[in-house]
C-alpha cells in the first residue's frame, strides 16, 4: 500500500443534517423489509452501457467500428442458427408450399386483368373480361386458405426460438450468480423485455421475408410473361432502394445495441434502486441516484435520437423501392406501347407493382429496418460468451514480496468535501491496497473514516481525484459490475424477513448449503444457526439482536467472492472474541480487507494502519505507529488502557 500524503487541514466538516463527529446520518429504524443489506445505497451501482457511439466517437472510427461490430454479430448470431434451422426443416417445407398458393395468386392476379383488357373489355368482348376477373377474384381464395397455413407453421419455428432464448438467459443469469456475480435486473429483461423482441422479430422476418420471395417472383414472373422491357424499367430502383437500404444495416444495428445497453443499465438502476429505498434515505443517497438516473436517461434519448436519424435514409430507400417503380413506369409507357406491350399489359404491370410488389418490398423493408435490427442484436447479446472477472489469487502475507499485480483499490490525490463551502474530510489522500492485504482505519469519530469507506466502495464520488478498483477507474462505463468487485458491509446490519439461508445467499444466490454451512462454523454463528431452527427457518429482525445481525451479515459476506471487503464498523455490537474470529475468517479469504476500526485490537491484527485525524492521516505497521506517532499512542492509550506502551529508554 502506497504511503498516504498527510496534508495540512483543518479539522474535517460533518454532512448537514448529521451530529458532530459522523460521517453518515443517525441509524435508521431496522423494518426487515430491505434485502440489499450489505449493499447500501449506491453500491450496487451497473455500469453506464448506453452511450451512443455517435455521440462519443468520430464518424469515421463509428463506421469501422459498426462495420465489425455488425459482421462480428452476425457470424456468431449465423453460427448459432444453423442447428435451429437445420432442426425445423420440415416446419420451413410446410411454410413454403402453403407459399406456393400466394405465388400462383400474384402471378394470376396481374395477368388476368391484363388479359380482362385485351381480350375482353377493349376487344369488345365484356363478358371474356368478367370471366379473366373472376378467374383473378378464385385466386384469392386459395391464398386467403394458405395465410391460415402459414400462421400455423410459423408456430413452430417462433415458439422454439423464445423458449431457447429464455432458457439461456435464466442459465447465464444462474452462472453469473453462481460465480459471485451481479445479480441485477439485467437477466429480468432479457428473459422478458429481449426474448419478446427475438420472438417477434423472428416472426415478422419469417413472414415479411416469404412474402417477398414469393411475392415478388410471381410479379416479376408475370411482367416478364406481358413484356421482358417491363423488367427494364422497375429493376433498376427496386434495386437501388435495396442497396441503399443495406447500407444502413450495420450502422443502424450500433445504435440498436447502444440502445439496448442502455436500456439494460436503467433496468439494473431501477431495479437496484426499488430494492434499497430504505438504505438510500437512511444514507442520504437520493442526489447520486437521481444524477445516476437522469444521466442513464440521457443515454437512452441519445440512442433513440441516433436510430431516428438513420431511420430517414430508409424512408429515401423505401420511396426508391415503392414508389419510383410505378412513375417510371408511367414516364416510359409509350416507349412500352411503342415495342409491343398491350394496354392491358401496362394496366397488369401497374397491378404487380401497386398490389403485390410494393407491398411485399415495402413489408421486407420495414421489418428489416426495425425488427430485423432489434432481432440480431439481441440475438448477439444471448449468444455472446459469458464474460466475468476471475477472483482473485491468494498471495503471500508476510514475510515475501508480492507479485507484481494491479492494485485491488487505490485512491489517487481523493479529496471529498460535504459541500462547496465546507472543509474537507478527505484531503488528497494517495492510498493503495493490494492483493490479499489487510488494513486498518482508526481515528476518533468524526475523523472521515466512515466517508473513506463510502469512496474506497463507489458510493460516494470523490470531490477530486480518482478512485480505481484492479487498476480501472471505478466510475468506467465499461468495466465490470461494481458488485462484482466489492462489498461495503455498513454498522447498521439488516436482516430481512425471509428464512436464514436466504438471507445469507443474498450475496451469493449460488452458494450451497455445505459453503453456508462451512461459513457459519468459520465465524462461529453455526449456534446461532441452529438456535433459530436451521436454513429453513423464518427469520426477521425482530427475533435478532444487533449483534446477531452483524454477526449474520459478517457469514453473508464471507460466502461472497470480491476481491474488495470493506467493514465499516460492522463488528461494533459483537464481543471481542467473536470480533477477532470473523475478522481473522473473513482476511483468511484470498481478498483485501478494509476494516474501520470499532477497537484497537483490528489495527494490532491488520497488516497496515491508516490514521485518520480530520484532513491529516498517518500510515504504518502498527509497531511503526506506536513507535512514531503520538495521535496514534494517545488512541490506544484511550482504546486500550491495559496495551503497554513502549517506553523510551
Amino acid at each position: 500500500m502506497s504511503a498516504p500524503r498527510t496534508p495540512s487541514g483543518s479539522p474535517s466538516a460533518t454532512a448537514p443534517g448529521t451530529s458532530p463527529g459522523t460521517e453518515r446520518p443517525a441509524d435508521a429504524p431496522d423494518t426487515g423489509t430491505s434485502p440489499d443489506a450489505d449493499t447500501a445505497p449506491g453500491i450496487e451501482r451497473p455500469a453506464d452501457t448506453g452511450t451512443s457511439p455517435d455521440t462519443e466517437r468520430p464518424a469515421t472510427a463509428a463506421t469501422v467500428s459498426a462495420t465489425a461490430v455488425t459482421k462480428g454479430s452476425l457470424r456468431r448470431v449465423t453460427r448459432e442458427a444453423r442447428p435451429f434451422l437445420r432442426a425445423r426443416t420440415g416446419p420451413m417445407g410446410r411454410l413454403s408450399a402453403w407459399s406456393l398458393l400466394e405465388f400462383g395468386q400474384t402471378l394470376i392476379g396481374g395477368y388476368a386483368v391484363a388479359q380482362a383488357l385485351d381480350r375482353g373489355f377493349l376487344d369488345g368482348a365484356p363478358a371474356v373480361g368478367l370471366l379473366w376477373l373472376a378467374v383473378a377474384a378464385l385466386a384469392v381464395l386459395p391464398a386467403a386458405l394458405a395465410t391460415r397455413g402459414v400462421f400455423a407453421g410459423l408456430a413452430d419455428l417462433v415458439e422454439p426460438l423464445r423458449d431457447g432464448l429464455v432458457r439461456r438467459a435464466v442459465t447465464r443469469g444462474l452462472g453469473e450468480a453462481l460465480d459471485g456475480g451481479p445479480a441485477d435486473s439485467r437477466s429480468v429483461s432479457r428473459v422478458t423485455h429481449q426474448s419478446e423482441i427475438a420472438r417477434d422479430g423472428w416472426g415478422g422476418l419469417v413472414l415479411s421475408l416469404r412474402s417477398f420471395v414469393f411475392t415478388a417472383v410471381g410479379a416479376l414472373a408475370g411482367m416478364a410473361v406481358l413484356s421482358p422491357r417491363l423488367l427494364l424499367v422497375v429493376l433498376p430502383p427496386l434495386l437501388a432502394g435495396i442497396a441503399l437500404f443495406a447500407v444502413t444495416l450495420a450502422p443502424m444495428a450500433v445504435h440498436q445495441r447502444a440502445y439496448l445497453d442502455a436500456d439494460e443499465a436503467f433496468a439494473a438502476h431501477t431495479g437496484t434502486t426499488a430494492g434499497a429505498l430504505t438504505d438510500i434515505a437512511a444514507a442520504g443517497g437520493s442526489p447520486q441516484v437521481r444524477e445516476r438516473a437522469a444521466r442513464l436517461t440521457d443515454d437512452q434519448t441519445r440512442a433513440a435520437r441516433s436510430l431516428a436519424r438513420w431511420a430517414a435514409a430508409r424512408i429515401v430507400a423505401l420511396g426508391l423501392c415503392g414508389a419510383l417503380p410505378p412513375i417510371l413506369l408511367l414516364l416510359t409507357a409509350p416507349w412500352l406501347l411503342d415495342h409491343g406491350l398491350t394496354t392491358g399489359g401496362l394496366l397488369g404491370a401497374f397491378t404487380y407493382l401497386t398490389q403485390s410488389l410494393a407491398p411485399a418490398v415495402h413489408a421486407l423493408l420495414t421489418v428489416l429496418g426495425t425488427a430485423g435490427g432489434r432481432l440480431v442484436v439481441v440475438l448477439d447479446r444471448f449468444t455472446r460468451p459469458l464474460s466475468l472477472p476471475s477472483p482473485p489469487a491468494a498471495h503471500p502475507r508476510h514475510g515475501h514480496a508480492l507479485p507484481e499485480a494491479p492494485l485491488t483499490a487505490e485512491l489517487r490525490s481523493v479529496s471529498f468535501a460535504y459541500g462547496p463551502a465546507a472543509r474537507p474530510v478527505v484531503d488528497g489522500l494517495d492510498l493503495g491496497l493490494r492483493p490479499g492485504e489487510r488494513l486498518a482505519v482508526v481515528g476518533p469519530s468524526g475523523s472521515g473514516k466512515s466517508t473513506l469507506a463510502a469512496l474506497l466502495a463507489g458510493v460516494l464520488p470523490p470531490t477530486r481525484g480518482e478512485v480505481r478498483w484492479l487498476g480501472r477507474p471505478a466510475a468506467s462505463p465499461d468495466g465490470p459490475e461494481p458488485t462484482a468487485l466489492r462489498t461495503l458491509l455498513p454498522q447498521q446490519a439488516y436482516i430481512f424477513t425471509a428464512t436464514l439461508r436466504d438471507n445469507l445467499r443474498y450475496l451469493r444466490p449460488g452458494a450451497t448449503d455445505r459453503e453456508i454451512t462451512d461459513a457459519l462454523a468459520e465465524l462461529g454463528a453455526d449456534r446461532l444457526a441452529e438456535r433459530v431452527g436451521g436454513l429453513d427457518a423464518p427469520v426477521g429482525p425482530a427475533r435478532l439482536s444487533q449483534g446477531e445481525r452483524q454477526l449474520l451479515a459478517l457469514v453473508r459476506a464471507h460466502l461472497t467472492t470480491v476481491p474488495l471487503l470493506v467493514l465499516d464498523e460492522a463488528t461494533s455490537h459483537l464481543d471481542p472474541a467473536a470480533e477477532a474470529r470473523a475478522e481473522d475468517a473473513l482476511a483468511r479469504r484470498p481478498r483485501t480487507l478494509v476494516v474501520i476500526a470499532h477497537r484497537l485490537a483490528s489495527a494490532r491484527r491488520a497488516d497496515r494502519v491508516l490514521l485518520m485525524d480530520g484532513a491529516a492521516t498517518e500510515y504504518g505497521t502498527p509497531d511503526e505507529l506506536l513507535a512514531r506517532s503520538a495521535r496514534y499512542r494517545d488512541l490506544a492509550g484511550h482504546w486500550a488502557p491495559d496495551h503497554r506502551i513502549p517506553q523510551p529508554r
